[in-house]
């Protein structure tokens, strides 16, 4: 099953058609490469706490640093986010090139399987770039190349099918470092995206179906570590999506027949959008799971399709082998195990992104199984039909792309709850977007009242909003009671009571109910912390709580600097605090209050005015309109007997703040001195 010779002539068409698919690709992801983050984009770009060199060991070995433990997709984000920062565009491109990178290796993978190469002449430079370029353009894979959050989709399929290829190569030569390289691959594959685990299934799969048996010795000996590895990354998953993201609760109560019947419907949803990808949107509506009677055919049909492709295999085993490969593809996500998105919708598009390679390798096959019995002028109209099918394509998905823009899915889904929660989120961001964010959040909460995160997101922009704690305090209590594990939610609602009077009890409470059920939780270590630096008689509980917030996540740098304020007040801890609000500014040099901070301690020490200026000045930069800045730095430069400067500090600070007793009182005390 060797790939026969390619020429150059062989070759100079592969860089052709490569260069032809990538160009397909970006064409269809044009639209959303300049988009802003969207929906679960955030969870995905590397925070600020992991962006050091710290982050990336915690990013492997701390389960819970990340959203999902996929430690090789939040290296890769961790690697890009040192090229390129917070900028969108670069982690389009990435997610254009991988998916690019797919098509070229199914071509190749195909093209080995089939025993084709790439002198077959027609438009389409051979079936398997027919495949890879109806791979490159179709709707359904908008979803995961135009989305960043879906680069676990684009990377771990390349390394599924580099493994692929890999123990295909295995296959023929029996060469142990081709098996390693191909295990390797498969490592990282399910390190990126879980669901390749079902990759040495596929494989054995398609061993049958190249020679119609299969042997224990040859084909399922070999696999047998593969096959450790996916149970043991579905194991970890599926707890973690229990466990860890709250996949579990009265929304994924299901009977064992209700998933049965969900996953026979989930299959005909996929394949239908593959046929006919019309009205591909976000989020779909989410369905109520009933032994009606379409649900029942549903299942009818899985079991009818299944028998006839098996009955058909004497005549060719490619039917079966394609409908298998695309069932159990699905199969992580047919509903047979909770998986978080579930709470919205129990399909995607992005779910079939790896699946859909079985019904295109399938059906190109059939066709080119076709053509190769008709007539010339068949054939001939066979080439213009594909290629106004992949133009077509190109089209629908880039139009698709618009979507990942912005966030529009609620003109497809206005149902939506999860939508209108997200876009909350998004509007949030910005104080002019408050406003609709909150009306975002009331939809939301009326078209789906249990859902907690809406209450928490809702009340968390109460809290900012003069006048309505009350509300705030209420959505809170609300999330509690639907979720009482909801530990966000009960941190933020302590983090409330601190600030109401006469609540203080309430608050250290929740803080440490918190703690009880999350020892190692470093901000609400760091929360309680902050409470207890406002109460009188409780500091060195304080520094005991920053301390192990600290020990817990290094890293955190406003940690570092309330913990140095802290010190700073200490007889003899002056360096101390000197030390912290340091490593403060080296884990976010952007930190304005740290400068400012810094700046006070140092105009005390003889000898550090000038550190102080420094600090003072990049605290400004940082923060234009820092009143307290501008005024402590006009005390400094009163000090050095630069007394126009202060008064232009002075005079600042009252513009930015016309409460600032401190800048007027330094001014009448410069008029006076004037004076006389």
């Amino acid at each position: 099953m060797q790939m026969g010779t390619v020429g150059p002539r062989g070759r100079s068409m592969d860089y052709g058609w490569g260069a032809l698919v990538f160009g397909l690709v970006l064409v269809c992801a044009w639209p959303a490469l300049r988009g802003a983050l969207v929906w679960d984009d955030a969870a995905h770009v590397t925070r600020h706490d992991l962006r050091p060199w710290s982050g990336l060991g915690r990013i492997w070995f701390e389960v819970g640093a990340t959203q999902q433990y996929y430690p090789v997709l939040h290296t890769a984000f961790w690697i890009e986010h040192r090229l390129w920062g917070d900028a969108t565009i670069g982690y389009h491109l990435v997610n254009v090139i991988l998916h690019t990178a797919s098509c070229c290796l199914f071509a190749l993978i195909l093209r080995r399987l089939w025993r084709s190469d790439s002198s077959t002449s027609g438009l389409a430079g051979g079936p398997a770039w027919l495949a890879a370029a109806l791979f490159a353009v179709h709707p359904v894979c908008v979803e995961s190349v135009a989305w960043i959050s879906e680069q676990k989709n684009t990377l771990s399929l390349v390394f599924y099918l580099l493994s692929a290829l890999a123990y295909l190569e295995f296959d023929v030569r029996r060469q142990l470092r081709v098996y390693w390289l191909a295990l390797i691959l498969f490592l990282l594959a399910v390190a990126t995206k879980s669901v390749t685990a079902t990759l040495p299934a596929a494989l054995l799969v398609v061993l049958w179906w190249k020679r119609g048996r299969l042997s224990w010795r040859h084909d399922f000996r070999p696999l047998i570590p593969w096959f450790v590895v996916a149970v043991a990354a579905g194991l970890v998953t599926i707890w973690a999506e229990r466990t860890l993201i709250g996949a579990e609760g009265a929304a994924f109560d299901l009977s064992a027949g209700q998933r049965v019947l969900l996953a026979s419907r989930a299959i005909w949803f996929y394949l239908g959008k593959l046929i006919w990808p019309a009205q591909l949107v976000f989020v779909y509506p989410r369905w109520q799971v009933t032994a009606g009677a379409g649900w029942l055919a549903g299942v009818g049909g899985v079991v009818a399709v299944t028998v006839a492709c098996w009955s058909y295999r004497r005549r060719s085993r490619g039917l079966l082998a394609g409908w298998l490969f695309f069932v159990g593809s699905l199969f992580p996500v047919l509903g047979f195990f909770n998986i978080y998105p579930f709470l919205f919708s129990y399909v995607a598009d992005h779910f079939q992104y790896l699946a859909s390679l079985g019904v295109i390798a399938t059906g190109v096959a059939g066709l080119e199984a076709l053509r190769a019995t008709a007539s010339f002028p068949v054939r001939r109209g066979g080439r213009i039909a594909a290629a106004l099918l992949l133009v077509g394509l190109a089209l629908l998905s880039h139009r698709q792309s618009r979507l990942y823009r912005d966030s529009a899915t609620l003109a497809a889904n206005p149902a939506c709850w999860m939508a209108r929660n997200n876009l909350g989120v998004e509007l949030a961001a910005t104080p002019a977007g408050v406003p609709e964010a909150l009306a975002q959040y009331e939809a939301a909460l009326r078209l789906n009242p249990a859902y907690a995160e809406a209450h928490v997101n809702y009340a968390n922009l109460l809290t900012a909003l003069p006048g309505r704690e009350a509300e705030a305090l209420a959505h809170y209590e609300e999330a509690l009671r639907l979720r009482p594990d909801f530990i966000g939610a009960r941190l933020n609602l302590a983090n409330l009571l601190v600030k109401l009077p006469g609540r203080w009890g309430d608050a250290l409470a929740q803080y440490e109910s918190v703690l009880r059920h999350a020892p190692g939780f470093a901000e609400a270590h760091y929360s309680l912390a902050n409470a207890l630096a406002q109460m009188p008689g409780r500091g060195p509980e304080a520094l005991a709580h920053y301390d192990e917030a600290l020990r817990l996540k290094p890293d955190l740098a406003q940690a570092h600097v309330n913990l140095a304020n802290e010190l700073a007040k200490l007889p003899g801890r002056l360096p101390e605090a000197l030390a912290h609000y340091e490593q403060a500014l080296r884990l976010d040099p952007g930190l304005a209050a740290a400068h400012y901070d810094l700046a006070v301690q140092l105009s005390e020490l003889p000898g550090r005015e000038a550190d102080a200026l420094r600090h003072f000045q990049e605290a400004l930069r940082l923060r234009p309109d820092y009143a307290k800045a501008h005024n402590d730095l006009g005390v400094l430069l009163a000090r050095q007997g630069r007394f126009d400067q202060a008064r232009q500090q002075w005079e600042r600070a009252l513009q930015l703040d016309p409460h600032c007793d401190d800048a007027r009182r330094n001014l009448d005390l410069l008029r006076q001195r004037q004076q006389r």
